[in-house]
C-alpha cells in the first residue's frame, strides 16, 4: 500500500457534516489544501474549490484543459425538525436510510451552543413486551426519534429546528480493511487530498480543479453549482461503489469485490460514463500495472452524473471505491483498492 496518513482519514471519518452543514469537514480539508494549490475559494452553497494551474507550456494555439475532480464532503444524517413536550426529538432524514441499521445509535446534536449526546431509536415498545407482529415489522423512519437526557426545558432551551443530528461512530482499521462512518464520500475527500500532495514536484498539462462539493446525498446539488461556474472540460466523479462480496448475495448481484481494485465505473443511474474515458483510465491502469474493476451499479448516482449534464454536457466519468455496508456507520473499503485508487488518479493526472 502506498503510505499514505491515515490518522487524517480517521479524523474525516468522524467529524459531523451533513447535508447543508459541512462547515467541520470544510475547515479540515482547507487547512490540509494550503500549500498544495495555486487558488482556494468557497462558492454560495458552500463547495469548497481548489486549483492547481497546469504546469506544462501548451502549445501553440492550444487551449488548457479544464479538469474537474468532485467528492462530496457530506454524510446522510438528518436534521430536528420537532420537539415534544417532553424533549424528545423528531428528526427529517437527509439522504437514503434503511431503518434497520438505526436501531439505538449514539448522535450528536450540533446545537448553537455545542454538541449535545443523544440516542436515536424507534418509538415502540422493547422485545420484553412486544407482541410477535409488532416485532416482525420493520419502523418507518418517521417513527424514530433523539433522547438527549435532558429535561424538555433543558432541550427547548439548547436545541432549535434545522440543528444538524449526525451519527457517532469510531473509525478503526479491521485487518486488511478501514471501516467507520460517512466513508461515503470522505473516502475521496481523503484520497483527493492525497493526490494533490502526490503531485507535487510533478508535471501536468491540465488546470486541476479539486472540487470538495456539499449536498449530494440529497440530490448532487453541489457538483451541479460547481459545474456551472468552473465549466470544466472533462468531470471525474469520486464516490464508493456496492461490494457486497458477502453471505447471502449472489456473485452476479456484488457490483465490485473488495480488493479488487479502484472501480472504473461504466454505468450507475445518474449517467453512462462517456465511453472513451473508460477506456482511458482502463488502458492507462492496465500499463501502469494497477488493480482495477469496470463496475456497473443498477442504482445510485454520483457527482458526475451533475457534471455531464452541465451546460451543453461534459465528458465525465466515476471512480469508485468499493465499500460493503454503504449507508451505515460501518462503511469498510481495502487499503489495497484505496492504495490503487491514489496511484490511477495521480497516474492519470500526471500522465
Amino acid at each position: 500500500m502506498v503510505a499514505m496518513n491515515i490518522a487524517l482519514l480517521k479524523v474525516l471519518s468522524e467529524v459531523t457534516g451533513v447535508p447543508g452543514r459541512e462547515e467541520r469537514v470544510r475547515e479540515i480539508v482547507r487547512l490540509e489544501l494550503k500549500g498544495l494549490v495555486d487558488e482556494i475559494r468557497e462558492d454560495a452553497l458552500g463547495n469548497l474549490i481548489a486549483l492547481k494551474r497546469a504546469t506544462v507550456k501548451p502549445k501553440k494555439n492550444a487551449v488548457v484543459r479544464k479538469v474537474m475532480l468532485s467528492a462530496h464532503m457530506d454524510e446522510i444524517g438528518f436534521m430536528v425538525k420537532f420537539i415534544d413536550d417532553k424533549g424528545f426529538l423528531r428528526v427529517q432524514q437527509l439522504g437514503g436510510f434503511d431503518a434497520r441499521n438505526l436501531f439505538a445509535r449514539q448522535v450528536v446534536v450540533c446545537s448553537k451552543d455545542g454538541d449535545l449526546p443523544g440516542i436515536l431509536q424507534p418509538a415502540g415498545r422493547p422485545v420484553h413486551i412486544s407482541s410477535i407482529e409488532e416485532r416482525a415489522k420493520n419502523p418507518e423512519i418517521k417513527q424514530f426519534f433523539v433522547d438527549t437526557g435532558l429535561s424538555a426545558d433543558e432541550v427547548k432551551e439548547k436545541v432549535r429546528i434545522g440543528d444538524p443530528v449526525g451519527l457517532t461512530q469510531t473509525f478503526r482499521e479491521v485487518g486488511a480493511y478501514v471501516a467507520g462512518k460517512c466513508l461515503d464520500d470522505r473516502i475521496w475527500v481523503f484520497v483527493l487530498l492525497e493526490t494533490l500532495k502526490a503531485l507535487q514536484g510533478k508535471q501536468h498539462k491540465d488546470d486541476i480543479y479539486a472540487v470538495f462539493s456539499v449536498q449530494e446525498e440529497i440530490g448532487l446539488r453541489g457538483a451541479v453549482v460547481a459545474a456551472h461556474g468552473i465549466e470544466p472540460d472533462i468531470g471525474i466523479g469520486l464516490d464508493t461503489t456496492l461490494a457486497v462480496d458477502i453471505p447471502g448475495v449472489g456473485n452476479e448481484e456484488s457490483v465490485t469485490v473488495t480488493g479488487d481494485g479502484v472501480g472504473i465505473k461504466v454505468f450507475d443511474s445518474s449517467m453512462v460514463a462517456t465511453h472513451w474515458l473508460v477506456e482511458e483510465f482502463a488502458d492507462l491502469a492496465d500499463k501502469k500495472k494497477i488493480k482495477y474493476q469496470l463496475e456497473v451499479l443498477p442504482l445510485g448516482g454520483t457527482d458526475a452524473g451533475a457534471i455531464q449534464r452541465s451546460r451543453s454536457g461534459v465528458a465525465s466519468i466515476t471512480l469508485s471505491l468499493p465499500s460493503r455496508y454503504v449507508h451505515t456507520v460501518q462503511e469498510t473499503v481495502h487499503k489495497d483498492d484505496l492504495s490503487a485508487a491514489l496511484k490511477l488518479l495521480s497516474a492519470w493526472l500526471s500522465q
